[in-house]
């Protein structure tokens, strides 16, 4: 993210505290039924209380599954008590397997953060989280030229790697004019190396899955840009300060949960205002697909999460 572009608003934020999201979660998104959550950011091993609430998520009998995306800056002394509070997937951000590159892509600000990431993987690895996924957004001229020692990953590792092209929401200038590479084109590259094959093997998200042959771990391609997926998405997102959205890549439609809560609205209510967006979510997803980059953003992306 563009260095001090984000401080303000971090400092401005009046988040959900660990209650109220627990109460949104028990008694408005499970009885509209919701059985599947993952906690994003920003960074969710940031938040106080994280492991808490992970043990209180895994706990309601409703949860079929529970899982986090984290950049792994502060994972590899947490990865034991997460897994031991319920915790069984997760995705770490690894754009580079190059340390100077790596660094480049987060804005480290003078620190080298590659080895603590690697050390979070290593460690969710060893205590048994599975599948364990790395998200990689693939930028034209920056870590482009890493697609097959990436993809290698897989080959002797059960290792899941996630090619994600880059989609410029809130934050468009942030590689200039050299934008996303299509997953197509990756496919490609990693097929004329060692050859690839469609997965048996199917997630709970947006990737279209594939194997090297005798691989141990997948290879997917989350391709917002070049193939669209609004069609198989099923997703709602609620932000640290308690807004709905339905779709990641727009603003439409959005309730704000956190001050409906706090002002006594009738959960009863809040149920009818999510089933309300739910039922206007296939039309947002097609539609309105595009109003987020035509009318432009008040979040960018490492505010809404990944």
């Amino acid at each position: 993210m563009p260095e001090g572009a984000e401080i303000d608003y971090i400092l401005e934020m009046d988040l959900l505290t660990n209650w109220e999201l627990l109460k949104l979660l028990r008694e408005v998104f499970i009885p509209v039924g919701f059985t599947k959550f993952r906690l994003t950011g920003g960074e969710p091993l940031l938040r106080p209380g994280v492991t808490e609430l992970v043990s209180k998520i895994a706990g309601f009998p409703e949860t079929e599954d529970l899982s986090m995306t984290t950049n792994g800056f502060l994972l590899s002394p947490m990865a034991e008590s997460l897994y031991q509070a319920g915790l069984r997937r997760i995705n770490i951000s690894l754009d580079s397997l190059v340390p100077e590159i790596f660094n480049q892509i987060i804005g480290n600000r003078g620190r080298d953060r590659w080895r603590q990431v690697w050390d979070g993987i290593q460690s969710a690895y060893r205590v048994g989280f599975n599948p364990l996924k790395l998200n990689v957004v693939v930028i034209p001229g920056v870590n482009d030229d890493e697609i097959l020692d990436l993809a290698g990953l897989t080959i002797d590792r059960d290792w899941h790697v996630r090619f994600i092209e880059f989609m410029p929401i809130g934050n468009g200038e942030l590689f200039g004019d050299r934008g996303w590479v299509a997953s197509e084109k990756l496919r490609e590259e990693i097929r004329e190396r060692w050859g690839l094959a469609e997965s048996q093997v199917r997630g709970n998200g947006p990737a279209d899955i594939f194997q090297i042959p005798g691989a141990k771990g997948t290879l997917g391609f989350i391709s917002q840009m070049s193939e669209c997926f609004c069609d198989r998405c099923n997703r709602m997102r609620l932000s640290a300060d308690g807004w709905l959205r339905p779709c990641l890549l727009n603003e439409t439609g959005q309730i704000d949960l956190k001050t409906a809560l706090r002002e006594g609205v009738p959960v009863e209510d809040l149920q009818k205002q999510v089933r309300d967006l739910l039922g206007m979510k296939p039309e947002i997803n097609f539609k309105d697909r595009d109003t987020g980059s035509s009318q432009g953003y008040s979040r960018t992306m490492s505010q809404i999460g990944g």
